[in-house]
């Protein structure tokens, strides 16, 4: 609800971008962690995070992109130049710069997506937080006593009280952290703590956009991110059934 938290002479930092920055940290701090404690190696997800930040950079903007297509094409640089991301993109993208790293490197992917599925989960909620901050993601107007009013400047239309959809993706982002953590020490197989993954963050993704009001574009009745949603939570349930149908164990 504060895009510019604070200035330090020709410095303004930005609330999205400081959780943003907050949120990658801790993302790579408790994957190396964890790493360590698991027997698998640290400069891996340190690799993975880089090529998965730059990757997944680029495919935000490229989904938003084709999100915006028709206003791309009057007008590229105005949606090239904006704010504008699509979280799926970065994620889709982001996972496959790590199964092209891993297979570069001779590393079982499935074991570092276990690894490190949870710290996603915990950078998304502090980027949650950051889109509240701005402003952006913002859930329909509401009179109910949880909805919030957004102030001018802000990309929430100002004045008027909505629901912070930003705060409950946030919540539900650090819930299936905590989840996939526990999860993680009692998986049968490798793979099962990534699809579950898949699987919690399609659910949720799904459900929250019926409380957006944002403009993210649409696929028939549903909206671009609801529509992916579908696919990733389909490929989640197809996955474990897959493994389940594999003999090899973690």
């Amino acid at each position: 609800m504060k895009i510019d938290l604070f200035s330090i002479g020709p410095l303004t930092v930005h609330g999205y971008g400081l959780m943003i920055g907050i949120g990658v940290l801790c993302c790579i701090f408790m994957g190396m962690k964890r790493a360590k404690k698991n027997g698998l190696s640290e400069d891996a997800v340190i690799d993975i995070a880089i090529w998965g930040l730059l990757a997944g950079f680029l495919g935000a903007k490229l989904l938003y992109v084709i999100v915006e297509w028709k206003r791309f094409l009057a007008d590229p640089l105005s949606v090239l130049g904006s704010e504008g991301f699509v979280v799926y993109g970065g994620i889709i993208a982001g996972v496959l710069a790590a199964i092209i790293y891993c297979k570069r490197k001779k590393l079982v992917f499935l074991e570092y997506f276990d690894l490190c599925s949870a710290s996603i989960a915990l950078a998304q909620g502090f980027g949650r937080i950051g889109c509240f901050l701005a402003g952006c993601c913002y859930g329909r107007e509401t009179t109910s006593s949880l909805g919030v009013v957004f102030p001018e400047g802000s990309l929430a239309p100002a004045g008027v009280k909505v629901l912070p959809t930003q705060l409950f993706s946030s919540a539900g982002d650090f819930g299936i952290m905590f989840v996939l953590l526990w999860h993680y020490h009692h998986r049968k197989k490798v793979g099962d703590t990534g699809f579950l993954y898949m699987l919690l963050y399609g659910i949720g993704r799904f459900g929250i956009e019926f409380l957006r009001n944002d403009n993210r574009g649409e696929v028939g009745i549903f909206s671009t991110s609801q529509f992916i949603s579908l696919f990733i939570i389909a490929a989640a349930i197809l996955l474990f059934f897959w493994r389940n149908r594999n003999e090899v164990h973690k």
